[in-house]
């Protein structure tokens, strides 16, 4: 059997990617420098970081194929230097080893806030017009694009490199609190009397971690694939989540200047006063008033992706979410 490596495999994304590459018959190995969260047959746990060079190597002897994952994903972290030291020289030196190593594909996992324009056009938005670093709307989406940049590059450099670009992965199992689980969370408990309108790509996380293994097994060198779900405005997802939790949910949505000074000012709190993540920062509102649907026709028609409703996922997030109040 083909041995894959999964970096950052204790992820919320990595550990539902562990157990489809499991199910598709490959044996798999993960770096994390967070533990399991509970033995795997078949899986090659390693403590490391995608940082350290000697575990970068040690992880990838024998390897046929890297899914890199490890990074990132939060919008607020205190150091914020650290988004690039992780998201881009992180890509940096992952794909210096997997090329040392002798790796035959790299697939690298990206986000699909990345590909946000500053001003909506209208429509769908699909790969055809590639993002610029200066349309980035804070540190995160900036390192995650330098990440990217960093892969396709490689591509370009005669490396088997592919990018992969998932929406808003919903599910059970999200014990890091993903932004996404935070804001499920936010509304659930009653945190937010408010909403701001935007429009959201829903991905079931195990179907995006289907996704992520075709990349990685049908997907052309050098392409970029967004992998999403089902599209849906918050103002009409949130009756949902009254319907499934029980709990009442806010009506009125706050206005776009007041939602970015009230994310500026959560920022400034969380960043000089408490060390805690706000409950919004500025970066999160601009790509929320920046949102539009997305189109995963390539991913569909090149890898044989598919996506369903987001409703048993969105249950899934809401139960679980309710026996941890418990």
């Amino acid at each position: 059997m083909a041995l894959a490596l999964v970096t950052g495999g204790c992820g919320f994304i990595g550990r539902h990617l562990v157990e489809t590459l499991r199910a598709r018959g490959n044996d798999v190995r993960v770096l994390d420098t967070a533990p399991p969260a509970g033995e795997t047959a078949g899986v090659d746990w390693r403590r490391g970081s995608i940082l350290d060079v000697s575990d970068l190597a040690s992880a990838m002897q024998g390897v046929n194929c890297v899914y890199h994952l490890a990074g990132i994903a939060h919008l607020w972290i205190r150091e914020r230097h650290a988004f690039d030291h992780i998201n881009r020289q992180g890509a940096e030196m992952l794909v210096r080893a997997a090329k040392a190593e002798g790796v035959r594909r790299v697939v690298h996992c990206s986000t699909e806030s990345i590909l946000l324009p500053r001003r909506r056009k209208g429509g769908l938005i699909d790969e055809s017009e590639p993002p610029a670093l200066a349309d980035m709307a804070g540190p995160y989406t900036r390192s995650k694009y330098l990440g990217e940049q960093v892969a396709l590059a490689a591509a370009r450099n005669g490396m088997d490199v592919v990018v992969v670009n998932p929406t808003i992965p919903i599910g059970s199992g999200d014990r890091n609190m993903t932004p996404p689980a935070e804001m499920l969370a936010l509304f659930l408990s009653g945190g937010s009397p408010f909403f701001l309108d935007c429009v959201l790509n829903l991905v079931d996380v195990r179907e995006l971690a289907e996704g992520i293994a075709l990349a990685g097994e049908r997907g052309r060198s050098g392409e970029r694939y967004i992998l999403g779900g089902e599209n849906v405005a918050l103002r009409e997802l949130l009756p949902e989540l009254e319907r499934l939790s029980g709990r009442r949910m806010p009506k009125r949505a706050v206005p776009a200047l007041l939602a970015l000074a009230a994310g500026s000012i959560s920022g400034f709190i969380a960043d000089r006063i408490t060390g805690t993540p706000p409950v919004a920062t500025r970066e999160g509102v601009a790509l929320a008033l920046r949102s539009a649907p997305f189109d995963s026709g390539k991913a569909q028609r090149e890898l044989g992706y598919a996506a369903s409703p987001i409703g048993r996922a969105l249950t899934e997030a809401v139960e679980e979410f309710k026996r941890r109040q418990a």
